[in-house]
């Protein structure tokens, strides 16, 4: 009970009967040779490789952790020989480009591998979960002879990467960084810094760590304008070790196995990445890359402690349940009463709508690539902007409320560790904080992409999922009052004559959660009218999910209508 399981046809269904995800990829002259035949083989044999290599390694790994001596850092028992054996069959190159030494297949066949190995083992999947990001990163912005050094050796995850932002003074707020580059006589620079938080900083997986670090250069203007992005490897070329050191691993919460590293940078010799002060535009990259993944840890993590409680809810016997055919005296399945089917129905029906959404935006990541058509370029890179934050923040805030619910099922058992469902709510807390905290996804959403077009993209989104939604008159009615009242509500309160500046800041929240029950309502339409629909999810969606819209929508107009906001007291 404690090892997940990878359920790949539960994924391969929603894939071909729900978004007919090869046929929309097989049209696209990027995956010519793309088909639902090839899908199902990698799905199929990615679970075999996530459920017989990774998930057995989650307890352990939780257990031992990450251990650091004086500079170096042990990964728990097997993490090495699994990883090796990870990248030597080329999972992590699934999505490359070829021309990089990739295998070229769709990003959403890339992200089904990533939902399955969140939910087996989170504290393993940490190491190559920046690995495509820092690809990008590279491939878009590096020099011609960086790109030959790292690229090949990233896209196939032979080495791995870091993403060194945060600073001990500086979180979500970049510009405040104050890492240095000083230039060399060799047209390299010079970085002295410390870095916190960096996943991954100092391990013993592979034999070389690429650094991407922001810094700034002397002559650099303050605030993030001023941040240039550039690279240190572990190793140099000629076997030298670079002047960057591991000084400790935090103690944490969650995710024991992935070492979180404070990094100390004394001289280290680094490559610009980019032009001088466009650092944080390549390190955005990189980050938007993570972000999807995140909601997609958000998933996994969810689905790891559903399939735990589900299967305890089967074998543990207390009281009769109401309207049991049971004999006077005899104990049911906890799965039998109501309170216990509420909580599994319900986080089933979060993780099925969530796939949905996920596998979706990856699909249409590629849309935005390769579609030969300007028109649906356009609408791919719409969808992929608006739905992007909501997922990372609602599937992760999900996740980790949801394996709460999870972990309630087993009543005292639970929160003991032999059980194995208490780590789940520890591993899952840390995403809503990672990668853009779940608040900065809202106020993204609202304030970066709403509200400065009029809502144009947002309203557009809506009419798109409103015309989708084929018979459904619930969502498609709820779709349009949603957009009537970003028009008349929020857009003339937000951005009028009189509105206060931080007003859209206190709606955000809301707002993001809002548009998160929508396209779940999107989702669970599409999902209804397919094969194999979960009818027990599909209730608990409409039952006990849905009208939590009406309360986010009330909750924007009682701010909208307060006279003013007053700061707390401090």
């Amino acid at each position: 009970m404690n090892a997940y399981q990878p359920q790949p046809e539960a994924s391969r269904r929603i894939l071909d009967d729900v978004l007919r995800a090869s046929e929309q990829l097989a049209a696209l002259p990027a995956f010519p040779d793309f088909d639902a035949a090839l899908q199902q083989q990698v799905l199929e044999e990615a679970g075999k490789f996530v459920g017989e290599l990774v998930a057995p390694l989650n307890r352990s790994g939780d257990e031992v952790g990450a251990q650091f001596n004086a500079g170096t850092v042990t990964m728990p028992p097997g993490f090495r020989e699994s990883y090796q054996a990870f990248w030597q069959a080329g999972w992590p190159s699934l999505a490359g480009a070829v021309e990089d030494g990739g295998q070229g297949l769709p990003t959403v066949v890339e992200a089904v591998l990533h939902e399955m190995l969140n939910a087996a083992n989170h504290g393993w999947t940490m190491a190559p979960g920046l690995l495509h990001g820092a690809a990008e990163c590279i491939r878009h912005h590096a020099s011609a002879e960086l790109k030959a050094r790292y690229l090949p050796r990233l896209v196939s995850g032979e080495w791995l990467a870091t993403m060194c932002l945060t600073e001990p003074h500086a979180g979500s707020d970049l510009g405040l960084v104050r890492t240095k580059a000083t230039p060399l006589a060799d047209g390299r620079f010079a970085l002295s810094g410390t870095k916190i938080f960096i996943s991954g900083g100092e391990h013993d997986l592979t034999d070389n760590i690429v650094h991407l670090v922001l810094a700034r250069l002397p002559d650099a203007p303050p605030g993030p304008k001023g941040l240039s992005l550039f690279l240190v490897p572990k190793f140099e070329p000629d076997g030298t070790r670079s002047a960057v050191h591991c000084e400790r691993i935090e103690e944490k919460m969650g995710i024991h196995a992935s070492p979180t590293c404070v990094m100390r940078f004394d001289e280290a010799a680094a490559s610009l990445v980019g032009e001088p002060g466009k650092g944080l535009n390549a390190m955005f990259v990189m980050m938007n890359a993570a972000r999807l993944l995140v909601g997609l840890q958000g998933i996994g993590l969810l689905d790891a402690a559903w399939q735990k409680a589900n299967a305890y809810a089967q074998e543990r016997r207390q009281m009769r349940a109401p309207g049991s055919a049971s004999q006077a005296g005899q104990a049911d399945p906890v799965a039998l009463h109501p309170a216990i089917q509420r909580i599994l129905a319900t986080q089933r029906a979060w993780i099925d709508a969530g796939r949905v959404i996920a596998y979706r935006t990856a699909i249409e990541l590629d849309l935005q690539k390769h579609h030969p058509e300007a028109a649906k370029r356009e609408a791919a890179a719409r969808w992929c902007s608006l739905v992007t934050p909501v997922l990372k923040s609602a599937w992760t805030e999900q996740a980790f409320a949801g394996a709460s619910a999870c972990l309630q099922v087993f009543g005292g058992h639970g929160y003991v560790r032999e059980w194995g469902i208490e780590q789940h709510v520890r591993d899952a807390r840390v995403a809503m904080i990672y990668e853009g905290t779940n608040e900065i996804q809202a106020i993204d959403l609202l304030v970066r992409k709403t509200l400065p077009d009029g809502a144009a993209a947002l309203t557009t989104l809506l009419a798109e999922l409103a015309d989708d939604v084929g018979q459904s008159a619930r969502t498609r009615q709820a779709l349009q009052a949603f957009s009537g009242f970003v028009q008349k509500q929020l857009l003339p309160n937000t951005r009028g004559a009189g509105a206060a500046p931080d007003q859209p800041f206190w709606l955000a929240d809301d707002f993001l959660r809002a548009l998160a029950l929508l396209l779940m309502a999107w989702a669970w339409d599409r999902m209804a009218t397919a094969p194999h629909c979960d009818a027990t999810a599909h209730a608990a969606f409409w039952r006990w999910v849905w009208p939590e819209l009406d309360m986010r929508i009330a909750m924007m107009n009682a701010t909208l209508s307060a006279p003013e906001h007053q700061p707390a007291m401090l």
